[in-house]
């Protein structure tokens, strides 16, 4: 990697000399634009429309318009701007991390030590770590003055650019302001479809379909020229759906089923054919539910009535017993 700005954050009193590097980078395939006719590479000229000359870009400076009064500014006036000279990296807040809105992260930078000894580095790195809070920063790169956040990513100091609050639009959708009446059973059914979906996320099991396809374009096209077959490449494109307007609590149960079957797939079936539904299951369900209440009825019948045989023959024995004694003695 290498650096693209060096500058020192300032912590308190405290100066952390840094090199910063773009934590991200870009995987896409370049490509460049050709005349479809001949391939000739298209160029852009960068052309005065008052002399109609190409100028280098050396020679061009900026400017801004407004109601067709126009201030062009120079090089010279643009670096004269206090702020873009600054080199330093300013903590002003350390807030929870829970209070960053997502929707605000722009680029990642990554900050290595600029100095003989990164004690100040390593202090700063623990600071954050003790406390469990991000610090707010604001720095100048590249002509902006910038917003960013400081955190910890694997004991390296990582700066993330963050939008101005200005630079996030509101989202207003008259949709959403009419009621909407969701079922339980709805909320139920999508739920069980989030947890038949549920898992860690690991990034590294993703990856860009349409940059593979691509180069395997791109290979095919190499290999086989003009003569290339676009279905023999990819197979046959598939057909666009009807747009069929289906049930929301249909296409959940649908979504359901899928992810089942999709499991059930990954084992051997004993014999082939269409998978049982799970409607007849859920109908035996019910109806066990539905009679268990009197079979318990008439189980307790039976047990009271055998308490009651029980109790009355115990009654009648009991009351034989004097006279047999008595017959006995008399005999």
């Amino acid at each position: 990697m290498r650096a693209i700005w060096k500058g020192a954050i300032a912590f308190g009193l405290v100066n952390v000399p840094v090199k910063v590097y773009s934590a991200t980078e870009d995987h896409d395939i370049s490509l460049h634009q050709v005349h479809n006719a001949d391939g000739g590479r298209i160029r852009y000229q960068r052309r005065c429309e008052v002399c109609s000359k190409v100028i280098d870009y050396e020679d061009i400076d900026k400017a801004y318009e407004d109601d067709g009064r126009t201030v062009v500014l120079t090089r010279e006036e643009l670096k004269s701007i206090p702020a873009e000279n600054s080199h330093e990296i300013e903590v002003v807040q350390f807030v929870p991390v829970d209070q960053l809105d997502p929707m605000m992260f722009e680029k990642s930078y990554y900050l290595e030590p600029d100095s003989k000894s990164p004690k100040a580095y390593v202090l700063l790195r623990r600071a954050l770590e003790d406390t469990d809070r991000v610090a707010i920063v604001q720095f100048a790169l590249r002509d902006k003055t910038r917003l960013g956040a400081l955190r910890i990513r694997d004991d390296v100091l990582v700066l993330q650019s963050l939008l101005w609050s200005d630079e996030v639009r509101e989202a207003s959708f008259p949709a959403l302001e009419t009621s909407i009446r969701i079922s339980a059973q709805e909320r139920e059914m999508s739920a069980a479809l989030v947890d038949s979906m549920a898992s860690d996320f690991e990034p590294e099991q993703f990856t860009d379909e349409y940059q593979e396809q691509l180069r395997q374009l791109i290979e095919a096209k190499l290999d086989k020229g003009e003569s290339l077959d676009t279905e023999e490449t990819f197979g046959a494109p598939a057909e666009a759906g009807e747009g069929e307007v289906i049930d929301l609590m249909e296409a959940l149960k649908r979504s359901i089923e899928k992810k089942r079957g999709a499991g059930a797939a990954e084992t051997p079936a004993k014999a082939s054919g269409p998978p049982a539904k799970a409607a007849p299951k859920a109908a035996a369900k019910t109806t066990a539910a539905k009679s268990a209440p009197k079979a318990a009825a008439r189980t307790t019948a039976a047990t009271k009535s055998a308490t009651t045989r029980t109790a009355a023959a115990k009654a009648a024995a009991d009351s034989k017993a004097p006279a047999a004694k008595t017959a006995r003695k008399g005999a």
